[in-house]
């Protein structure tokens, strides 16, 4: 019998958890990454270390299988910092396998990593020899038990020592913990007794398979559906207004501040979600089911800490055990229909601008009529983060990764690109959507994605600028000099690095893409749409709306 190095070990024990591993080689994760890929694991070499844990995060989005990304030691793992802070925030399981400081001390160049990773909210696991199995075993059942993102760290003279023998336990039964005598029936019985019932689902709803459950559950109510951008079209149906929040239509938005009884499940409610506290009208009981401890929002009258999917199915046993459902009828459903036929939909854009650019509105819905059906969205952090969940068709919720959301991040676009590439089996096309600055930063990674991708399109927001900063503050006069970037040609770049490409300053330039689309849409094209900076999305004329609420109420 072969024995296994501590970094063998690591390897060993991941590998009954994980197939895919992302990240850079150095000094601190050489030896395990000779070991993983002894083992079988699929690694796939990124630029930046930053990169390693974004994909990792972004495969699992996409397919809601863990992976792993690794980086060396020192500044490899500050490095990933960001990335590993975005899934704490987001609540994805992931693990960071790097190099740490020598057991027996830390040397000049070191820093305390695993108070660093404390600060961002992530659970450090140091390996020993004599327990590097049981410990990586710890932490990934940590990882996913709590979706979070977790660091298991190797200390550098440990890494190619002789692991101890050992026997691990046996893998942890998820929990599932249900209030069904008290909070369930609690639930049932408001559920029953509304007259215009709204179910709001999220990702954890998306995450727990409870889409059948909760499109049973509405049309057993007659209730009016919707979904977080994070759980798009999972109750989709009869009854289905769309995308809740700033992302969604003001007449869907009007719908959802009239119903009586809201049923969140496995939504966060964040400020985007609620309309900056707008979205729910003063009135309405706000009932949140969520594997969370407690309630995530101030609205919140009745919450239960439940798998949705089991509380769903248990509301419905309810039901027809003999709560009644009939104080509701088809006039709530048939009311939403007429006034989203009537309604304003979203707008369509100009054909002109001030500055001859494209008016990014109608860009985009010229590119949902190109792009293939069969599509993922990876969407990075920025002004325009809406315009794809307003103008494209996503297939299913899975299909929409948006990334640096919960961090109010910007650059992890092409990293999360490469992870959700990987994860893709069926044939599907990933499309990324992109600003010029966020793409700026993670560009190192171009030629990670299009290494990876089977077929895959980047779309470029190219406003010459920050249009987030332009939009926020330089409206107020601000100076707009550091907020704006030298145009610079990302298809000549893309070209260079072996993608296909062409510069998008016209609708009628994207028949180079259809035509990439009709040969075969194999590899990466990188379109560098050149859009104006002069539109601003509905969502952030909402949020600088609220931000001068608070001021005039702190003034007052």
């Amino acid at each position: 019998m072969t024995t296994l190095t501590v970094s063998g070990r690591v390897a060993q024990v991941l590998s009954s958890y994980v197939s895919d591993v992302f990240g850079v080689m150095g000094n601190g994760n050489v030896y395990f990454l000779d070991a993983a890929e002894k083992l079988g694991l699929r690694f796939s070499a990124v630029r930046h270390e930053g990169a390693a844990i974004a994909a990792a995060d972004a495969y699992y989005r996409t397919s809601g299988r863990l992976a792993a990304g690794t980086t060396t030691y020192g500044p490899g793992y500050t490095n990933a910092l960001t990335a590993l802070a975005e899934a704490v925030q987001a609540q994805i399981p992931v693990v960071l396998v790097t190099g740490d400081a020598p057991s027996s001390g830390a040397r000049p160049q070191d820093v305390d990593q695993a108070a660093i990773a404390a600060g961002l909210g992530a659970a450090t696991f140091t390996v020993t020899r004599d327990a590097a199995g049981a410990i990586t075993q710890q932490a990934v059942e940590y990882a996913l038990t709590r979706r979070t993102a977790v660091v298991i760290a190797i200390p550098y003279d440990l890494a190619a020592l002789d692991a101890g023998d050992e026997e691990l336990p046996a893998p942890l039964a998820p929990q599932v913990t249900d209030d069904v005598d008290g909070g369930l029936g609690r639930v049932a019985r408001l559920l029953a007794g509304a007259k215009r019932p709204l179910i709001l689902a999220g990702r954890g709803a998306h995450l727990a398979g409870a889409g059948p459950e909760l499109r049973e559950l509405a049309d057993r109510l007659g209730a009016l559906t919707a979904g977080t951008a994070l759980a798009l079209n999972l109750l989709k149906g009869e009854g289905y207004l769309g995308v809740a929040g700033g992302f969604g239509t003001d007449t869907a938005a009007g719908l959802m501040g009239e119903a009586d009884v809201v049923l969140v499940a496995g939504a966060s409610l964040s400020p985007f979600t609620m309309r900056f506290g707008h979205l729910l009208g003063p009135d309405s009981t706000v009932i949140q089911i969520d594997a969370a401890l407690q309630p995530t929002h101030p609205r919140v009258d009745t919450f239960v800490s439940a798998d949705v999917k089991s509380a769903a199915g248990r509301i419905l046993g309810m039901l027809d055990d003999g709560a009644s459902a009939g104080a509701c009828s088809e006039a709530w459903r048939a009311e939403a229909r007429q006034r989203l036929a009537e309604g304003p939909a979203h707008h369509p854009g100009f054909d002109e601008t001030p500055d001859g650019r494209l008016d990014p509105r109608s860009l985009a819905t010229a590119l949902d009529a190109v792009l293939p059906e069969r599509r993922t969205v990876v969407q990075d952090g920025g002004h325009f983060v809406g315009w794809a969940p307003m103008y494209w068709r996503i297939p299913r919720p899975q299909d929409l990764v948006m990334v640096g959301t919960a961090f109010q991040a910007i650059g992890l676009g092409l990293a999360s690109a490469v992870g959700a590439a990987r994860a893709l089996e069926d044939g599907r096309t990933l499309v990324l959507a992109s600003g010029d600055g966020g793409f700026l930063m993670g560009l190192s990674d171009l030629e990670s994605l299009i290494g990876a991708a089977s077929s895959a399109v980047v779309v470029i927001y190219n406003d010459a600028a920050y249009g987030a900063e332009i939009h926020q503050y330089g409206s107020q006069g601000l100076t707009e000099k550091p907020m704006l970037i030298p145009e610079v040609d990302f298809s000549g770049i893309a070209r260079a690095l072996g993608a296909e490409s062409a510069i998008i300053r016209s609708l009628a330039d994207l028949s180079a893409l259809t035509n990439w689309i009709d040969a075969g849409a194999k590899g990466t094209f990188v379109a560098d749409c050149r859009i104006t900076s002069s539109v601003r999305a509905p969502w952030m004329s909402e949020w600088m709306a609220a931000k001068e609420q608070e001021k005039a109420a702190v003034a007052g």
